[in-house]
């Protein structure tokens, strides 16, 4: 048996080194994957600032066109009356 163990043993040492070649190429993945998330993030937080404006100011004319066509149907409903 202490023949198989010295045999096994390289192998073991082996595969733990493959093993870390692998996690240190994910660590690297990952490192470059967060460094583009914070490069990509102000230009993403920007636009969705922009659209979010935007959103607003058409909110805003929605809610005073409703408010035109209410005021509208209301002298139309007057005109009606005098008629």
């Amino acid at each position: 048996m202490a023949v198989d163990e010295q045999n096994e043993l390289p192998e073991a040492t082996q595969r733990e080194a493959e093993l870390q070649m692998q996690l240190d190429g994910l660590q690297i993945q990952v490192t470059e994957l967060h460094k583009t998330r914070e490069e990509a993030n102000p230009e993403l937080s920007s636009e969705f600032q922009s659209l979010k404006e935007k959103f607003s100011e058409h909110s805003k004319q929605l809610e005073q066109s409703a408010e035109k066509l209410s005021q509208l149907k209301l002298e139309n409903l007057d005109l009606r009356d005098e008629n």
